[in-house]
């Protein structure tokens, strides 16, 4: 059986994995301009390379708090366009292949051992739909903000 290849994303003390099929690349310390308008899981926006790209609360998009501090933006190629999900420390490679159990986290699907640590799987078919982006009061219309 083959594992998962995923891109580890730090959020706070816990790990989540992006498959790197969804991942288009990683911006250091991204300059964000806020939104005044925008709901909680945008922090704003950010310039890459003249696109605009809307970065968002990776904790927010899961019902966990914010992620205070964005280290770094995970660019995510989306129908819709790229977004940024927001994580705090630096991201790495790893194969997916320990199933430990399920999430019940909206957008996930399962945790994975990773070594010493337990990571969580993001299912960004769901965690990123265009009509709903995270849990209860989470609501977004990306188009407004500048994706897609």
């Amino acid at each position: 059986m083959t594992g998962v290849h995923a891109l580890l994303l730090p959020v706070g003390d816990d790990l989540y994995a992006l498959p790197v099929d969804w991942v288009r690349e990683v911006v250091a310390a991204p300059a964000v301009t806020q939104l005044v308008t925008a709901g909680p899981v945008v922090l704003g926006l950010f310039n890459l390379r003249g696109q605009i790209v809307a970065l968002l609360d990776t904790a927010a998009l899961l019902g966990l708090g914010t992620v205070g501090t964005t280290a770094f933006a995970v660019v995510v190629n989306c129908p819709q366009g790229p977004v940024g999900l927001a994580v705090t420390g630096f991201p790495e490679r790893a194969v997916l292949d320990a199933v430990v159990g399920g999430s019940d986290l909206p957008g996930t699907a399962g945790m994975y051992r990773v070594q010493q640590r337990v990571a969580t799987l993001l299912d960004p078919a769901q965690l990123l739909r265009p009509e709903y982006v995270g849990g209860p009061g989470a609501r977004i219309d990306m188009a407004a903000i500048g994706v897609g």
